[in-house]
């Protein structure tokens, strides 16, 4: 096993121990961080097309896990829409902000 798939299957058991405190946290910050990458997206010069592309993305990952949550999914499809969310969040804001 490579270092990355150690550290996410120490992640991942993690979570599944403790699944509600952390998606509880969770849901605050990856909806705070996709807050920002939408604020960053509409604040940006990018083409309306590729912006409006790029918010219905960010708005579907957040939802998705937000949704994965209220439903109570597995530990794991909520831990990779976990990650999905604050990955494409992150990249949207770390490309509009260089």
């Amino acid at each position: 096993m490579n270092k990355m798939t150690r550290i996410y299957n120490t992640l991942l058991m993690e979570f599944k121990k403790r699944q509600l405190g952390y998606s509880s946290i969770a849901i605050i910050g990856q909806s705070c961080l996709g807050s920002a990458a939408a604020m960053v997206l509409l604040m940006g010069e990018t083409a309306a097309l590729l912006k409006m592309t790029l918010l219905f993305f960010v708005t579907i990952f957040c939802m998705a896990f937000n949704g994965a949550v209220l439903a109570q999914l597995k530990p794991i499809i909520t831990f990779n829409l976990l990650i999905l969310s604050i990955a494409f969040s992150a990249i949207v804001i770390l490309v509009h902000i260089l």
